[in-house]
């Protein structure tokens, strides 16, 4: 028999740095050989059987009986707390240490090339370096919730590729719970057929409706991101989602504590949110108002941009900034592994015919005033009024705006961002700008033949 020796190059991000000395050397040293042992067993014979669809059903643990009368505890997530790439472009694998044992799903998505692993009720308290690794056929990768007990890790491919293992080792003595993923590289026809079987997506939270004779109009506040994907983070410690959370839910505060709107969240937790969830809350609430936050940032060395702006929705963009933003945006469902080759041709049109007309002047009407409510506490960027074809801002029978706050990578407005005061500022001049909305809100009327344009009162949306 003909031994093959195959040399795994590894690339770990830890929680914590690793002990030094030569006892804890010789430690690590038979503590990887016990892991790597581990991980050819599983390559063997995984822990646990794997269905067509990538799913693995974990056999339900012996657990001690309760007491009479009484009811076992529920356990809570299962923490991952390290990961790692190893391998190269002929095969990488994917090893995330778990405190105990989950139900996976895997799959993969095109456009761009993506793996997609779902966990069961698990966080993540990885170090940051980790959103950070690549190797092999991984280019990029993500992790963060996804809805209530489920998270999710994506892993950007660099071409097609074929999940070739995905299973979990038990932890046995001193070695944690694992998930292996292996990949091997495959052509675009094979990637195609075995892409096509996917687990159903997540169903959208059910929605409910004002109560009966509650006439106040309703606000729906929309932090952007959230869950696994991040948003941008200006090359600092902060993250876009935790920015953008923390104003929503201070204005929702402020705004509930008039007592004369009804305020709704997309999202008021670290959620991913997909966008047209987001704006299928809208409508469902029949929202007199959608306002959208967000934080840009810009590359490195790519001028020094600073303020806020204000977005309504267009075909065409204002500027080259606005279709860059767009764009970015508009990419929050791909980030997240949201399968879109389902998306409704007939939602399409709609989004490309853009909305009524009364619907588009309301959203101009609200964005003038914020920006005027802005420029007295805050900076506003030059131009601070654009537009572009943002995805969130297509409920085409409500008023939308998108705020980005400021420039997460601009060191003056990073501070402010996350400075509580600026906050408690920029959230009053809102509220301002939302009070005059509502009690001024006025939709032009197409002038006849010959006569100068005027504005008359409109009907409040229904």
């Amino acid at each position: 028999m003909r031994m093959v020796q195959t040399t795994w190059h590894i690339t770990r991000f830890p929680c914590a740095a690793p002990p030094v000395g030569g006892l804890a050397i010789r430690a690590r040293a038979w503590a990887l050989l016990w892991a790597l042992a581990l991980a050819v067993a599983g390559l063997c014979g995984p822990a646990a059987a794997q269905d067509a669809t990538g799913s693995i059903a974990r056999p339900s643990p012996a657990r001690a009986s309760a007491p009479d009368g009484a009811s076992a505890p529920a356990p809570g997530p299962t923490l991952a707390h390290d990961a790692r790439l190893a391998g190269d472009a002929g095969r990488t694998r994917l090893v995330v240490d778990l405190d105990r044992s989950v139900d996976i799903r895997t799959f993969t998505l095109a456009n761009p090339y993506r793996v997609v692993v779902d966990l069961d009720n698990v966080v993540f308290t990885l170090s940051p370096e980790a959103a950070q690794m690549q190797r092999g056929l991984v280019s990029a990768c993500r992790y963060g919730v996804l809805a209530p007990g489920k998270a999710r890790m994506v892993l950007d491919a660099t071409g097609p590729v074929t999940i070739d293992k995905a299973f979990i080792l038990d932890a046995v003595d001193d070695q944690p719970a694992r998930l292996v993923v292996d990949l091997v590289p495959t052509d675009a026809q094979t990637f195609a057929r075995t892409s096509a079987a996917r687990p159903a997506a997540v169903a959208p939270a059910a929605i409910t409706p004002a109560a009966n004779g509650d006439a106040r109009p309703v606000i729906v506040i929309d932090p952007g991101h959230g869950g696994i994907d991040s948003g941008t983070t200006g090359y600092s410690s902060y993250t876009e989602k935790s920015i953008v959370l923390e104003t929503g839910l201070a204005l929702r505060d402020k705004l509930e504590k008039t007592g004369v709107y009804r305020v709704v969240m997309t999202r008021s937790t670290d959620t991913f949110i997909p966008l047209g969830e987001r704006v299928r809350i809208a409508r469902a609430h029949q929202a007199a108002l959608f306002i959208s936050l967000h934080a840009d940032a810009l590359a490195r060395n790519d001028g020094r941009a600073r303020g806020a702006s204000v977005y309504t929705l267009s075909d065409t963009a204002s500027d080259a900034d606005a279709a860059r933003l767009a764009e970015q945006e508009n990419k929050a469902d791909l980030i997240a592994g949201v399968d879109l080759s389902d998306e409704s041709e007939a939602v399409a049109g709609i989004l490309v015919d853009l909305a009524q007309r009364e619907t588009r002047s309301f959203s101009a009407h609200f964005a003038r005033e914020l920006v005027q409510r802005l420029k007295n506490v805050a900076r506003t960027h030059h131009g601070a009024l654009k537009s572009a074809g943002f995805r969130v801002l297509r409920a085409h029978d409500v008023p939308s705006v998108l705020v980005e706050l400021g420039y997460m990578s601009s060191k003056d407005d990073l501070k402010l961002l996350t400075s509580d005061a600026w906050r408690d500022q920029a959230t009053d001049a809102m509220v301002a700008a939302i009070d005059e909305f509502f009690a001024t809100k006025t939709a032009p009327t197409p002038p006849a033949a010959g006569q100068t344009a005027r504005a008359e009162p409109a009907k409040s949306p229904n």
